[in-house]
């Protein structure tokens, strides 16, 4: 089947909260996280809000990685989408759920970019 991306909705549970807060730190896990999936990365941008999470994201030639971090409830929200044969989307998410000492995962991800009969484009879960 020729798809034109995969996209996965990770949700990390029970992690470490310090590392949850420590801006510098998702900073540096999502950007190894890129490298270790085999991708260019092209822009950051995190921030860190009041009293405490994350949000960031990494650009990627192959499109980006995306968190989101709940410390008070040890919770991670990932976006991860790849285009392209060379990426490796899931060495990306397993790298970042062992950084964040996550506790449980849970994994769902999308087949994008199908292109239909009639020149238009879907999306399907894959079972796989």
């Amino acid at each position: 089947m020729h798809t034109l991306g995969r996209h996965f909705i990770v949700e990390l549970s029970k992690c470490n909260a310090s590392k949850l807060n420590d801006l510098a730190g998702v900073r540096s896990i999502l950007s190894q996280a890129a490298i270790e999936a085999n991708t260019e990365i092209k822009e950051l941008a995190f921030h860190h809000f009041y009293p405490q999470g994350v949000s960031g994201v990494v650009v990627i030639a192959e499109s980006h990685l995306s968190v989101h971090t709940w410390p008070e409830n040890g919770y991670v929200a990932l976006d991860i989408y790849t285009c392209g044969e060379t990426a490796n989307p899931v060495k990306a998410f397993e790298y970042i759920s062992k950084a964040f000492q996550a506790g449980g995962m849970q994994v769902t991800e999308i087949i994008r970019g199908l292109p239909e009969q009639d020149g238009h484009y879907t999306h399907k879960e894959s079972k796989e």
